[in-house]
This record gives C-alpha cells, structure tokens and sequence, in this order.
C-alpha cells in the first residue's frame, strides 16, 4: 500500500524521468513529499509559466517528455503560455496539476478550475485520476501519448484526497515507443518522383530527429544533390555550412529561396506542419492544393492531408524515413546538383550579416564576433521579438540539438530554456538572447539559474520599445504611437542583485571583452546591448518604415 504521491514518483522513476521542473503548493504536498526520497531531481523555479517553459527545453533537446508540477489555479493557468508552445513545436511535456480535494469538486472551491475544459484546445491530452490504483496506468499512457505519433503535451490532474489515499496498485512499467516506419511502395513511389523532377527542393521540420536521422539526411541530400531548407526555428536540422543547405524557411525569408520552393516541380516535406510561419502565410504552398507535387513525410496520419493534398502521403517518424530512404541511390547525377550549389551560395550571401546601422551599437560585428567564438555545440536559445532576427538570420547553426526556440512565438522562452539546457548540458555553452520586453516576462529564472549554478550567458537586446509591435504600428498606423514604449530597468544591475554577473554594452567594441567577462565570471550572466530603436531590423530603420507606410 502506498499513497498516491508515492505512486507517482514511482510511475515518474519506472518511465526514466530524472528531473521534474516545478512551482511548489500544497495541493501537490504528498508528491513533493515522495521526491524527497527519490533519485528524481527536484527543479525549484521562480513561476510556472518558466517551469513549463523549462519542461519544454527539456523535452526539445532530449525528445522524452519534460516534466513540470505546479498547484491549481493560478498556478495552472501560469503553465498554460508553455503548453501552448508545447503543442504548437509538437514538443513532448507532461504537466501534473495538484487538485482541488474530490469532495469539493464542482463548488467552485479554492484556486478551482476545470482542466479538461481549459486545456482540451492546446493539448494532446487532458485527464484526471479519481482512483490511485490507476496512477501506473495512467502516467506511463501520459508518456505514450506525449512521444507518439505527433508529440505534445499531455496535462494531468491530481485531487489532492487521491494523492494522500493508500492504494495496492501494480508496479509501473516503462512506455513503449511507438514507431512509425515507411513502407517500400511509398520509398519506391519516392524516388519514381525525384527520377522525374527537375526542381526539387527539401524543407525539414518538427521533431521526432536525432543526431543520427540529421546525419542520414545528410547523406540523403549528397547522394541526390537535394537543395535543404530547415522550417521556423528548425534550423539545427541541417548543418548552414553544407554545400546542400538553402537557407531557412520561416519569417523574412530569403527570397532566393521563397522562388526555389514556388517554382519547384517536388517539395519534399519532412517531419514538419508548413504552418502559417514556414510557409509565408500559406503561399510558398497552397492550401489545400499545392501548385508542386508535394511528398508529405510525417509521424501523424492526422497531419497528412490536413492542411495540404500530399501526392504522396507517408506515415513515418523523420527518423524512420531516413533510415529507409538513405539506402536508396539515384541512377545517374541528378540534373540540379548546380541549382542546389547556387542556392547554398545566396544562402552565404544572405547569412552575412551588415557591418553598419544607426546608433553606436552594431549587431552584425556582434554577430560576427559570436560566429567566430562559440563552439559548434553551444545552444542558442531565444524567444520572440524582433531581435531574434540576428540569430536565426546570421547565426550558422551546425549540429543537432544546439536551438530551443518556440515556433508558437511566444515571448520570455529564452531563459529558462538556457535554465533547462545548462542542466542538461552543463559543458556546453548555452547562449539566450532576449528582448528588453521578452527577457521581463520570464526573467525571474535567472535567479533559477543563479540557485543552481548555471553560467548561462543573457544577451539582453534593449532597445527601450516591444519593438515587432512598434514596426507593425509604425507600418499600418505611422506616427500614432501607443502602448510600445518601455521604461527598463539596469539589466547589468540586476543581474548582479540576483547573484549574478552584469555587463552593459553602449559601443559595438565593448561586446567582446563583455561577453568574455561574463563566460570567465563562472555565473549566470547578464550582457545587456543598449540598442537603438531605429536598428528595428538588419536592413531597414524605424524611419524607412514609417516613410514607406
């Protein structure tokens, strides 16, 4: 006999979970109560839209579920910001929710909400557990649910009177993957298409990747001479520095690439939704029926012909395919080996980032600066904003498992997706850069960082505006400013009120010894550039907005 909190600790161990993210309360007391005799590390964060936040970094990086606690209410609809990131980057996360007591159900009790309710629509799957007894079952189909097919989020209620009853329950056992394999009658029907094509092009996307499947696409494109985009935020599919790479396919794409796609005769599509980012508002491909023949490759037979009429259709993880696929040689070299080259020199081109710009700061020699010193592992974090621009634009992602951005554009991601990767990966470079508004909505995990050690690195991009916003007012309302201005505080300042160390950049030359003060301080670091607002993107000022409305 054992109470429901030690029945979920040990559903947690049986399914390999090593670490759980959390913001303490009482309505969960029994769970943090068996974590204090478990292996499982406990994370202490600062608000439970950063655990989540956290949770996700996790699942990202690793591809098994990250886990996040927090209490009812409030503490719950705080979470939510991470499971909508989760289940719009088809992320696996399990959030357990602490409950209000079964006898006070349905009286809109204390901190009460109904979950089923409020998460049905940005998660996978909803449930509450009335019963302990069926606490194994439930936790290790949680795991299934949020690794197979399409990942995502599976949100868990837990009545505290459950979590504090004994029950006689059988011992949890681990989940089983769940895989899905391409048939030989879709790979024939595959290559009977690229023997064909004259213009195909290859975009990758969503998760279910892994160091190995990125290297077999590699493979995949050198022996076809396939032209490679990596989807919004997806970049770290494919090394930017291959003779194949094309280019990313999200916002401000390059439009070198954005005419390869519309005029290729076969898109090659991998893993991913081509959701409204990637695919330039539904042009690059139409919907429902694309002008190229499109081969849809996907884990979830409900993506495929959701969105787009595929030619070819195939139920496969990207891990899966390219296993199969990689075997399969063309006869001859295919005619567009020197389109492919042609694409990845204007991807050079477009990834050079410009040496000047109004104000005293320069971010393209920062960016430059960057390239030159960080390692081919370290991670780049971020979350939403313009500034976001000068990583996913002029940084040059070469391995796997090195970005952890929210595809779902959700601001204050940045932080404690570092807070999470640090704790992965803790001899690693882990980079986050924020917005001056992006960093303040979850920047309290900096003191996350600071309580457990973690030398992150925050570049804090402070232009003193919500600078998309700004650019979009200026675009449509020119001159009628409203509700995009910003009174920061010292970022520098604050880091060092945290614990940490605190740098200010007011010249592009100050960047370097900064950042190299901050990486040999040996804590969490905040470097904050003081960024003119006119810089709003890295070819056009506010000014030229304006004017051009």
């Amino acid at each position: 006999m054992k109470t429901g909190g030690q029945l979920i600790v040990d559903a947690l161990e049986a399914n390999g979970t090593d670490r759980i993210y959390c913001v303490p309360g009482e309505s969960y007391l029994a769970v943090l109560d068996a974590l204090h005799d478990s292996p499982i590390r406990t994370i202490v964060c600062r608000q439970e839209g950063g655990a989540a936040m956290m949770a996700d970094c996790h699942g990202r990086l690793t591809g098994k579920p990250g886990i996040c606690f927090v209490t009812r209410g409030p503490g719950a609809t705080n979470a939510s910001a991470g499971i909508h990131i989760a289940m719009q980057d088809s992320v696996p996360l399990i959030l357990f929710i602490g409950q209000v007591a079964s006898h006070a159900k349905g009286r809109e009790a204390f901190q009460e909400v109904d979950y089923v309710r409020f998460f049905g629509d940005i998660a996978k799957w909803v449930v509450e557990i009335d019963d302990a007894a069926r606490i194994p079952e439930f936790v290790t189909r949680a795991f299934s649910v949020a690794t197979s097919g399409r990942p995502g989020p599976v949100v868990i209620s837990l009545p505290e009177d459950m979590l504090t009853s004994l029950a006689e329950a059988p011992q949890a056992r681990h989940y089983t993957p769940v895989e899905t394999r391409p048939g030989e009658v879709e790979l024939d029907a595959l290559e009977v298409l690229l023997n064909k094509a004259k213009r195909p092009f290859v975009i990758l996307g969503g998760t279910r990747w892994d160091a190995q499947a990125v290297a077999q696409m590699r493979t995949i494109a050198e022996a076809w001479s396939l032209p490679v985009g990596c989807s919004f935020r997806r970049q770290m599919l494919f090394d930017h520095l291959h003779p194949n790479y094309a280019g990313d396919v999200g916002i401000g794409i390059n439009p070198k690439v954005a005419t390869a796609i519309k005029q290729a005769d076969l898109v090659l599509l991998i893993g991913g939704r081509m959701g409204e980012m990637p695919s330039s508002d539904y042009t690059l491909l139409k919907s429902p029926y694309p002008d190229q023949t499109l081969v849809h490759v996907h884990a979830d037979a409900g993506e495929l012909g959701r969105v787009y009429r595929p030619a070819l259709a195939i139920n496969a993880s990207p891990a899966a395919f390219v296993e199969a696929f990689a075997r399969r040689k063309p006869a001859a070299t295919p005619v567009w080996a020197a389109e492919a080259a042609k694409l990845h020199v204007a991807y050079l081109d477009w990834s050079t980032p410009p040496e000047s710009g109004p104000g005293a700061v320069q971010m393209g020699p920062i960016m430059n600066y960057l390239e030159t010193i960080l390692p081919d592992d370290a991670i780049l974090t971020n979350g939403a904003g313009n500034y976001a621009t000068w990583v996913h634009r002029y940084h040059r992602f070469r391995r796997f498992g090195t970005q952890a951005a929210p595809t779902s554009g959700s601001m204050g991601y940045g932080t404690p997706a570092a807070v999470a990767a640090k704790q992965l990966y803790p001899d690693r470079d882990v980079i986050a850069f924020a917005g001056d508004g992006c960093f303040l909505m979850n920047g309290q995990e900096f003191a996350t960082a600071v309580q457990y050690a973690l030398p992150i690195v925050v570049i804090v991009v402070n232009n003193g505006i919500y600078g998309t916003i700004r650019m979009h007012q200026e675009r449509e309302y020119p001159g009628r400013v409203v509700a995009t201005d910003l009174k920061n505080p010292d970022f520098a300042a604050l880091a060092r009120a945290y614990g940490g160390h605190g740098e200010t950049v007011e010249k592009t030359a100050d960047f370097a010894p900064a950042f190299e003060r901050a990486r040999a301080s040996g804590k969490p670091s905040i470097v904050e550039i003081r960024l003119d607002p006119e810089a709003i993107t890295p070819t056009r000022t506010m000014t030229q907005i304006r004017d051009r409305a």
